[in-house]
């Protein structure tokens, strides 16, 4: 398929969790992977700490910002910001389905209204350089939004799909990444409009097939490298969410897409200490380097020795974070710590 990118498969942008802690230590195990900021509103940006919001470490490059809003002014203005930092992407988040961002005219909801979504995309490209992609689902179920577009407070058909498409497209997004769900934006929570909706990966491939020139990136409950290969028939790029989480070793095998590279000869203990560096770094900046070790908490997944690892990174201790992980490297089991992931 053609990417004019180089990019091949990204880690989701998650609230609470792709932190630029979680940047740096997914870092140690990808080095190809698009990485995204966790969902930033324009007016935060705007208004807020701009340092504490969008500084990162240039070790998280190639990086994107997934922005939320629903002005094309304030995104504007939120890009233009945004440049004096080094992103690689600048991303419009279409797609969240929570309550407190749908219920503020931002994420899903706007699904409702692509000519607002196509207007907001021509405004932050006239405000960088910087590719500018949109993140969104396959429909939408409301009661509470309704509009010209979607009069009866849903879609989730392909022809609505392929309207939707032609719309925001007249913007020319540099990629539609696709969540192959509908978002239900009443009675689910974020957590359960990942599981409930059915996922339905050929309409992700049809529009792909009826939109050929544009780049098409795929989400939604992809967990096995053998899945990757699959939808990389079909579509562009595949997007990662909590797998890659809850499982990170997963993310040690994604470079292996690129330029026909082999599999990582990468252990968890190279993981660990590259990482020990980091939380000595926060510790002597008085930082919290207990949220930085809590994105570690999946490293030894289906592996032996995965309870006594969770165990020692979530047990309070008078000892620092740093001599932790100098303990785990001690009492974890060797052949686990020193197996190719």
């Amino acid at each position: 398929m053609n990417n004019s990118f180089n990019h091949i498969i990204s880690i989701a942008p998650m609230v609470d969790r792709t932190d630029r802690h979680f940047r740096y230590f997914a870092r140690l195990l990808t080095k190809n992977t698009l990485l995204y900021t966790e969902m930033i509103t324009a007016q935060a940006i705007i208004n807020g700490d701009r340092k504490k919001l969008l500084d990162f470490s240039p070790i998280e490059n190639p990086i994107a910002l997934q922005i939320a809003g629903s002005n094309p002014e304030e995104l504007y203005k939120a890009v233009k910001i945004a440049e004096e930092w080094n992103y690689d992407e600048i991303n419009l988040n279409a797609g969240c389905p929570s309550d407190r961002v749908s219920g503020n005219m931002m994420g899903a909801s706007l699904m409702a209204y692509p000519e607002l979504i196509a207007e907001m995309i021509s405004s932050m490209k006239s405000a960088t350089k910087k590719p500018v992609t949109v993140k969104h689902r396959i429909g939408i179920s409301s009661s509470k939004v309704t509009s010209s577009f979607m009069p009866y407070g849903s879609f989730h058909d392909f022809e609505h799909l392929s309207d939707f498409m032609s719309i925001i497209n007249k913007a020319a997004p540099d990629r539609n990444i696709i969540h192959a769900r509908i978002a239900i934006l009443e009675g689910l929570s974020p957590k359960e409009n990942r599981d409930i909706p059915p996922l339905n990966y050929d309409m992700v491939y049809a529009i792909k097939k009826e939109f050929t020139n544009s780049i098409i990136e795929i989400n939604g409950g992809i967990k096995t490298l053998d899945d990757i290969h699959e939808h990389l028939t079909h579509v562009d790029s595949v997007m990662i969410g909590r797998e890659a989480y809850s499982n990170p070793a997963f993310m040690a095998r994604f470079d292996s897409l690129y330029n026909c590279q082999t599999l990582t000869s990468l252990t968890r203990r190279d993981v660990i200490e590259g990482f020990l560096p980091y939380i000595e770094n926060l510790e002597n900046k008085g930082e919290n380097a207990h949220l930085a070790l809590s994105h570690t908490i999946g490293l030894f997944q289906n592996q032996p020795g995965s309870s006594l690892w969770k165990r020692l990174i979530s047990t309070p201790s008078k000892g620092t974070k740093s001599t932790i992980l100098r303990d785990a490297l001690d009492s974890l089991p060797h052949d686990v710590l020193d197996k190719k992931i």
